[in-house]
Parts: structure tokens; C-alpha cells; sequence
């Protein structure tokens, strides 16, 4: 073998690997080029991990393991060679033969399984690698957890006696088939809340623990005692209606695993590679599987952030991230900390809070953005002027030139947001909840997806339940009962019941309308498959009647139509989407969707979010609400260390939402619950340097203006600063009429349309010349008449 030539072209190999992935940093190199064996990425916030992610698996299979390898194919020619350095010199530009004569055992896409935890991350990595390979990236399997095992069910679950036309039940399914158990077994909701036991129902799936695994594990508890029987009764619901819970969806993959060997074979001869992003959101049922699959050929890496664990209460287990360099022996460890997201400031006061933790594994992100302006933390006199002094930040950096949808408003529990809300109502901000009532929680759509679902699987005796008498069909309560006691005692399914409504006595007096009801949705399931899901969609909505119902409920039922014909247009997607649609798939797609799944960052409002909402996403601006004893941390962690540290995590991600600008505030008193409190500042809050904060707090002069035994108004007055919002004024001093010219500090100038008296002020509607007909409250938009 001539050694000089194959110096050089191992040289060269790995110079165009690193032009390549030139832009990737030195340690995000180390990443890309590591393959083989377990490997663990600790990706700092804003690290850049899914463009890690993208190019390791590009490296992957477009150049194997050519990078650390010395390997030179005998078929290697001195032409060749003098090719590759005309190729490095930027002489040549034919990529495809570069990698051709580079690589050196390329793994197949489809031997790759690649795990994320959300629908949008799944979706965003599938984009990058069909610009990134072209065809090769639809071979490769990116996907949920649950996705994933959906696919793996729909083949194998007949094995544990399931069919393949299972449906999903969701959080709300779940819940009336509790409350259902709980009635036949004469248990008070009162003391047993339904929610609280599918809690726990659910945590015992998340250990992997059957109904009778659980029930051993009680002991003399009479409430877990409860729960394992209303477990028992539940899964056994569960499964006469061929359903399974968003648990039930990893569990019942590992059992399937467990319980045949061949079955398991199967997924690790065919996922020889599995990358599982987020890992430090892992509970122990998806652990296992992750063992499972990889235990064979090691080939695992794992991408996480253990200073990022902050689902304890979903089941997460930070102890995954941690012990993974025992669980895989060997695992090779590295940290990824140069941040591109987050200034200086924020990044240092972010480091700040997280050093107070000590269970981690440590790292120190840097970066060499600007240091950027300070913190601003505004200490307000309470939760009303805390949201005038949100709604006036936005409002001027507006004015600036941002747009609204570059802000984020964060805060640690829900029931904060409804002054926030109330403040940007006033200002006539626009604003988007995430986490409200999502779009597929919406009864229209809820009763259009089980018309669906009862269409799929006839069996699915919740959503049948549900849809029977909607529209009213003279079908009570009473009838329903007698039908599901009839299958239950028969061991038919209920459907089989309607057909036949005529055949059981207690059924007569109902038995047209049943069988009536059944023979509709027989003719329905025989359009399923010939003709399109929107089409399909159509028939139910007037062969059911629905249609008619909306049509007679006027200005609502038409934006409940609105609604449903929002859901046409997702399952116009769908088929659009995939080379094979089906009703069964299009079910299956959105019944594992989140709501952050429909966040659009496209549309310009302001973005209201819990701070757990907010993982994985940036914003130019955030807000964060409510740092306050009591609050963030909450009460109940305030006593527990592990907690605290769960918490002080949650802070850190929250900082580190924010690209440019970072605003804390707190309040002096906040009514919540119905209860006046007084709350210290976080103590994240002061974990912050204060040198990397401007500070302003108005309850200072609050105080200085009572001492001065000033009137109300004036010392509301005296509180404002950088214009947080005056003082309502008096009724005599509004001027403004129909016709009038007015101005506005954002949406610019226009012309009253009407005014509408409301307590002490008025409802201005106004058509601005640069963003249409707004209504804004008088007081708060600081209206100002043009002479």
C-alpha cells in the first residue's frame, strides 16, 4: 500500500468533512462526528443542539464513520486522490462524487430512530433534514415518543390483545371513564376527585405498573386501595372499548417488548441507532424503552440539558440525564456551552441562579454576543399596576419598531394571567394564550372527532356516549345505560346493541331512534376510505343533523362552523401531506397534538404562556411575572430542597427564553384566590447580581406619597414612572366625540366611529390608518385629541 497516498487522503477526507460542518463549533464537531457507541450531548440553553441533531445525522449517513477512521478503499486511485484536493481548494464543486469516495460504511436512514418530545421539534427536524439530504431524510424515523410507539401498536398490539384500530383517548375521555367507575362502584367523587385518581393511575403507568402490580404495592392505604380498583375497572373499560390512554402508549410498547423477545428483535434490528432529544424529560417507562431498544447494539445518544429537567410532575426523572454515564458504561460526555440565543447579561444572571442548585452535572454557557442592555425589575404596588407596567413596555418598544409578537409574558401559575390580560385589553394589545382552551377541546370540534372516532372503531363506547343524542335525538340518559348494560352483560359491543335495539325488552319504548342512530352511522363507516376525510367530514355534518343545529343557533353557531371548517382545512393538509391518508392516521395525528403544536410564531401578538410552556422557545423580549415568594417558588416547594432546585431550573429556563430583553417583575400585595397577599421578591430574583439589573420600585414613592398625606389620585400619580399609567381621571374631563381626530402612541392616528359609556369610562372605537378598526378603553389608550 502506498502510505503517502493514503496520508493524504485521510488528510484531505477530513479537511472536506470539516469544511463540510464548518459551520459548527469545535465541540459541536465533537458531536457530529461521534456515532458510535453511547454518547452523551449536554446542550446548554441556546446551544444550538437541533442543528446538532441535523448534522450528526447527516454525518451519519453521508459519510459513516470516514472521519475517525484511517480506511482507505483499495479502489483509491492517485487520480482520485488529486481529485479530493482540487475538491478542498475550492477547484471542483462535485459533492456527490466527494462523498463517494469519503465515506466509509454510511448508516441507512431507515436504521435511524430519532425521538423528540413534541410534534413541532419532530416536524422542524424533518424540515431540516429534507433541505439537508433530499429524498434519504423521509426514510429516516423522527418522531415523538408516542408516535413512535403508535407506529410500533398499530402493527404489533394484537399480541397483547388489542386490534390495530385502537383508539386514543384523550385527557377528557380519560376522565368520564373514571367518573363512569366511580359511579359503578358507588364511590363519592367528592372524596375521590377523577382527575386526582387518573393522576395516579397515570403515575403507575409511568412505572410501568399493571393494575395488579399497583395493587400490591398500597398496603393498608384504604385511598390507593380505591384508586388500584377503580384502576382495574378503568384499564378494563379501556380495553372492551379497543382504547388506550396517552399512557397506555408507552406502556403497553414496552410490554409488548418485554413479553416477546421476537417482537423486540424485530425494532432492534431495524432501529440500530436511536438519538432521544430532551432526555432529561424522560420518566421511566420511556427509559426502559429507550433501554430496550439500544441495549443491543449501544448505539445511543442522548441530547439534554440536566440545568432544563423540569417536568417532575409529569414524571420526568432527572436521575436519567445523571446516570446515564452508569447506565451505558463507556458513554462518551460532551458539553455543548456556547450560546448564540441569549446577551451577556442575560446569560451571566441565568449562570447566576443556576450555580444555587447542586444537583447537576455543571457547565458554564458563555457567548460572544453583545452584553446587551440590564435586567429591568420593576417592583410594582400590586397586580394592577404590574400589568399597566406590562402593557406600557410593550406599547413603547411597539412604538420602536418591534412587533408584538417579539414579546412573551411568562408566569408560574395560570391565574396570574387574568390581569395581564385585562391591562392588554385596555391598551388594545393583541394577544395569544398558550395553554387556554385549546382548539381541539372546543365541543364542536370534540363531537366532530368522535363522529369520526365511532366511524374508526365502533367499539369506542366513550365517544359514542357522547355523540348519541348531539343533536338531540330523544336518546336520555336512562336509554343510554340500559344499552351499556345490556353489552356489558351480553359481552357485545354497545354498537352491536343499537342494530339490534329491537330484540331487548328494555330497550322498546327507544328502540326506532336506537336503531335509527346505528343504521346513520352504518351508512357513514361505509363512506370511510372512498371518499376524501373532508368529504367524509361533510356527510357527518349533515347526515347527522349537526349542520342544522348550528345553522339555527345564529351569530355562535356560525363561529362554531367556522371552527369545524378549521378542522376541514388540517385534514385537507393531512391528505396533502401523506401518500397514504387515512381516517385511522389523520385520528392518530391529532390526538397526539399539543397546543404548542399550533403556536404560530407568524402571527403578531403578544404571547401569554405558563413558564413550563415555554421550553424550547426564544423570544426577543420576555417578561417574567409574578417573581414573588410564595408564588415563584410556590408554597408548597418552599419547604423542600429537591423542589426548590426543580423550581430554581424552572427559572433558569425562563431567563433564558429571552434573546435581547429580559423584564422581572413583582408586586408589593396581589389579590389571588381571593385573598390579599404580601409576598417577599423571589429568592431567584436575588440570586441575580445586581449589577446586571436596573432596578425600579414605585411602592417607594407609594410610601413618600402617604406620608405626605396625599389623596388617592395624586398618590397613584406619584407611583408612575417612565409612564407606567396615570391615574383614571374624572368623568368631566372626557372631551372626545363621533367624528373626532385622535391619536394613539402605536396604532398611530384616526377617526372616532362610536363611543359606549362603561363605568367610569368609555369603549372608544376608532379607524386608525395604519392598522384598521380598533376598540380601546379611553383611560388606558392615553387617547389624545388632534386639534
Amino acid at each position: 500500500m502506498d502510505f503517502t497516498l493514503k496520508n493524504r487522503y485521510n488528510a484531505l477526507k477530513r479537511q472536506i468533512i470539516d469544511d463540510f460542518f464548518s459551520r459548527m463549533n469545535p465541540m459541536q464537531k465533537q458531536a457530529v462526528y461521534a456515532i458510535h457507541g453511547p454518547v452523551l450531548i449536554l446542550a446548554g440553553a441556546g446551544s444550538g443542539k437541533t442543528t446538532v441533531i441535523v448534522n450528526r445525522i447527516a454525518n451519519m449517513i453521508q459519510f459513516g464513520e470516514a472521519y475517525d477512521s484511517d480506511y482507505m478503499p483499495a479502489q483509491i486511485t492517485q487520480e482520485d486522490v488529486d481529485f479530493l484536493e482540487e475538491y478542498a481548494r475550492g477547484e471542483s464543486w462535485d459533492l456527490e462524487r466527494a462523498i463517494s469516495l469519503i465515506k466509509n460504511r454510511p448508516v441507512a436512514p431507515w436504521n435511524i430512530l430519532a425521538i423528540t418530545f413534541t410534534n413541532k421539534a419532530a416536524g422542524e427536524l424533518k424540515e431540516r433534514l429534507q433541505a439537508m439530504l433530499g429524498e434519504a431524510a423521509q426514510e429516516i424515523n423522527a418522531s415523538t415518543f408516542h408516535s413512535a410507539c403508535v407506529r410500533i401498536l398499530r402493527r404489533e398490539i394484537e399480541n397483547l390483545g388489542y386490534r390495530s384500530s385502537f383508539t386514543i383517548y384523550d385527557t377528557d375521555d380519560s376522565v368520564r371513564v373514571v367518573k363512569a367507575a366511580l359511579k359503578a362502584m358507588n364511590i363519592d367523587e367528592k372524596r375521590f376527585s377523577p382527575k386526582a385518581v387518573l393522576g395516579e393511575i397515570g403515575r403507575a403507568k409511568d412505572q410501568l405498573l399493571s393494575s395488579a402490580d399497583f395493587a400490591s404495592t398500597v398496603g393498608e392505604d384504604f385511598r390507593l386501595q380505591v384508586i388500584a380498583k377503580v384502576y382495574d375497572y378503568y384499564q378494563k373499560q379501556l380495553m372492551s372499548a379497543n382504547a388506550v390512554d396517552f399512557d397506555d402508549i408507552i406502556m403497553l410498547t414496552v410490554r409488548l417488548f418485554q413479553k416477546f423477545p421476537e417482537i423486540l428483535d424485530k425494532y432492534r434490528s431495524r432501529f440500530r441507532y436511536v438519538m432521544v432529544d430532551e432526555y432529561q424529560d424522560t420518566n421511566y417507562a420511556q427509559f426502559m424503552l429507550v433501554n430496550l431498544l439500544a441495549s443491543q447494539h449501544q448505539n445511543i445518544c442522548v441530547v439534554g440539558d440536566d440545568d432544563q429537567s423540569i417536568y417532575k410532575f409529569r414524571g420526568a426523572d432527572i436521575g436519567n440525564i445523571l446516570n446515564f454515564e452508569d447506565q451505558f458504561p463507556g458513554a462518551k460526555v460532551i458539553r455543548l456551552e456556547e450560546n448564540y440565543r441569549c446577551t451577556g447579561t442575560i446569560l451571566d444572571a441565568a449562570n447566576a441562579v443556576i450555580e444555587n442548585n447542586t444537583e447537576r452535572k455543571g457547565k458554564t454557557l458563555w457567548t460572544k454576543n453583545d452584553t446587551g442592555v440590564k435586567i429591568k425589575v420593576h417592583r410594582a404596588a400590586d397586580e394592577g399596576e404590574e400589568a399597566r407596567f406590562i402593557a406600557d413596555t410593550i406599547s413603547e418598544n411597539v412604538k420602536q419598531g418591534a412587533k408584538f409578537s417579539d414579546h412573551a409574558v411568562l408566569y408560574r401559575m395560570n391565574a396570574i394571567s387574568n390581569t395581564v390580560e385585562r391591562g392588554l385589553v385596555k391598551y388594545g394589545i393583541p394577544y395569544r394564550i398558550i395553554g387556554g382552551l385549546r382548539f381541539y377541546e372546543r365541543k364542536e370540534i370534540k363531537d366532530m372527532i368522535s363522529y369520526l372516532s365511532v366511524l374508526n372503531n365502533p367499539s369506542d363506547t366513550v365517544r359514542l356516549r357522547r355523540i348519541i343524542n348531539e343533536p338531540k335525538r330523544g336518546i336520555g340518559d336512562s336509554s343510554v345505560n340500559n344499552v351499556l348494560e345490556i353489552a356489558a352483560g351480553v359481552e357485545l359491543p354497545a354498537f352491536e346493541i343499537l342494530e339490534n335495539a329491537e330484540q331487548y325488552p328494555a330497550l322498546s319504548r327507544k328502540a326506532t331512534s336506537l336503531m335509527q342512530f346505528a343504521e346513520m352511522l352504518r351508512a357513514l363507516m361505509e363512506k370511510v376510505g372512498k371518499i376524501s376525510l373532508d368529504q367524509l367530514l361533510d356527510h357527518v355534518l349533515e347526515e347527522t343533523g349537526y349542520l342544522s343545529m348550528l345553522q339555527g343557533e345564529g351569530f355562535e353557531g356560525q363561529t362554531r362552523l367556522e371552527n369545524i371548517e378549521e378542522l376541514k382545512s388540517t385534514m385537507i393538509r393531512y391528505e396533502e401531506e401523506n401518500d397514504d391518508p387515512t381516517l385511522a392516521g389523520f385520528l392518530e395525528e391529532i390526538s397526539l397534538y399539543t397546543d404548542i403544536d399550533r403556536y404560530d410564531p407568524q402571527a403578531d401578538n403578544v404571547v401569554l404562556m405558563t413558564m413550563h410552556s415555554a421550553k424550547g422557545l426564544e423570544f426577543e423580549n420576555v417578561i417574567l411575572v409574578g417573581l414573588e415568594e410564595g408564588i415563584f417558588p410556590g408554597m408548597q416547594s418552599m419547604y423542600d430542597p429537591t423542589q426548590i432546585e426543580e423550581e430554581r431550573r424552572l427559572a433558569y429556563v425562563s431567563l433564558t427564553r429571552a434573546k435581547k430583553r429580559l423584564y422581572v417583575t413583582t408586586a408589593a400585595q396581589r389579590m389571588l384566590f381571593g385573598q390579599t397577599m404580601r409576598n417577599r421578591p423571589s429568592r431567584f430574583l436575588n440570586e441575580i447580581p445586581k449589577e446586571l439589573c436596573e432596578m425600579e420600585d414605585t411602592t417607594i414613592a407609594r410610601r413618600m406619597s402617604i406620608n405626605q398625606r396625599q389623596t388617592p389620585s395624586a398618590a397613584f400619580k406619584s407611583t408612575s414612572k417612565v409612564g407606567i399609567g396615570a391615574a383614571a381621571q374624572p368623568e368631566s374631563n372626557f372631551t372626545l366625540k363621533v367624528g373626532d381626530m385622535v391619536s394613539h402612541k402605536v396604532f398611530g392616528q384616526g377617526m372616532v366611529l362610536s363611543i359606549t359609556p362603561m363605568g367610569n369610562d368609555h369603549l372608544v372605537e376608532v379607524a386608525f390608518e395604519s392598522v384598521g378598526t380598533k376598540k380601546v378603553m379611553a383611560k388606558f389608550a392615553r387617547l389624545h385629541k388632534i386639534q
